[in-house]
């Protein structure tokens, strides 16, 4: 095994896709905005009522009836996936460089359809990969559809009402005959991505304290948590407050070279060294000297000056209270841009 692995999210740090909302709004009527209003209600429970055996990232849960509803089929869902891929600039030099030199995983909360097609369109090993595992093949009743359909009608009129949610999601929904086959579905999310990590510590025998996680969202928080606390390298990617609350170093970009240079760095040295960069980094005048300086790979380097040849270089920092709100706000505007504001929203 090589002494560093690599962990990351898929959607943010390196595609541009969040495959359930567009799979919501593609196939849904108004499911684009049914789609963001269970992923609010879904932050809620994980952030205020903090809902014990709730895991962040469920909003893959609460939408699978309305997509049974539909009669989206696992098919459906393939094909789908394989035909909306968007990946960040750059991802692939990324996935390419980090196969060569470091240990590789992809722990996201994604459906495994998309995960599925994603790695088959960056070469990327799916055996390498943990996923939400979903089988679309589930039978419901005219009467459920019917109630569904209802459902729906009440979340889009009433989208802050979630007590009306509470009824919906854990009373009324528990009670129909498909619910067995989604109930025990473990969304890979948030602890869920956390026990990812721990299973591939254990089945890949790889070193707790020398792991690179990378995510940008609140079913990031507790794996970037664990990165930090074992000593490892802990990344806000493009992130939302809940993920630049948890990680320790933000980068904020519209290239995956970012993330490139700083995952090179840390395979060539230990994090002191990659904390020391970083705050070279902001006080440089000369960026190139300062990656001939700590032996930055020429291919990650070149990679790194040419796409930023303009002499903007994408936002690399150490956060702190004093800056959390300053990088929120560039994180935020980048995040929109990048994804479009309808995605970058999303918790």
């Amino acid at each position: 095994m090589k002494a560093k692995s690599y962990i990351t999210d898929c959607e943010g740090p390196l595609s541009l896709n969040d495959n359930a909302y567009e799979l919501a709004d593609h196939f849904i009527e108004d499911g684009g905005e049914l789609f963001k209003t269970l992923s609010l209600y879904d932050d809620y429970l994980v952030d205020v009522v903090k809902k014990e055996d709730y895991k962040a990232g469920n909003t893959l849960k609460l939408i699978l009836p309305f997509f049974l509803n539909e009669g989206i089929t696992n098919d459906d869902m393939v094909e789908f996936s394989r035909n909306n891929i968007f990946i960040l600039k750059d991802s692939e030099d990324l996935i390419n460089h980090i196969k060569n030199t470091m240990n590789h995983y992809i722990v996201s909360t994604s459906y495994g359809q998309y995960i599925e097609a994603l790695s088959q369109y960056m070469d990327f090993p799916f055996e390498n990969t943990f996923f939400t595992d979903v089988d679309m093949d589930m039978t419901i009743t005219n009467n459920e559809k019917e109630s569904i359909n209802n459902f729906k009608k009440q979340i889009l009129e009433n989208p802050e009402n979630y007590e009306l949610f509470d009824k919906i999601f854990f009373e009324e929904i528990p009670k129909m005959g498909f619910y067995n086959s989604i109930k025990d579905i473990e969304v890979v999310g948030g602890e869920g991505k956390k026990i990812a990590i721990e299973r591939i510590i254990e089945d890949e025998n790889i070193d707790q304290n020398n792991i690179f996680y990378i995510g940008d969202s609140i079913t990031d928080v507790e794996p970037l948590e664990f990165a930090k606390d074992h000593g490892g390298i802990s990344v806000s990617f493009n992130g939302n407050k809940y993920s630049l609350k948890a990680a320790e170093i933000a980068i904020v970009s519209p290239s995956a070279a970012a993330s490139l240079l700083i995952a090179d760095l840390y395979n060539r040295n230990d994090k002191d060294a990659v904390l020391k960069f970083i705050g070279e980094y902001n006080q440089s005048e000369n960026i190139e000297e300062l990656l001939n300086r700590y032996n930055i790979d020429d291919s990650v380097k070149s990679k790194f000056l040419n796409t930023f040849s303009n002499k903007t270089y994408p936002l690399i920092k150490i956060i702190t209270d004093d800056n959390f709100d300053e990088i929120l706000d560039i994180s935020s505007e980048m995040r929109n841009t990048i994804r479009g504001q309808n995605i970058g929203e999303l918790g």
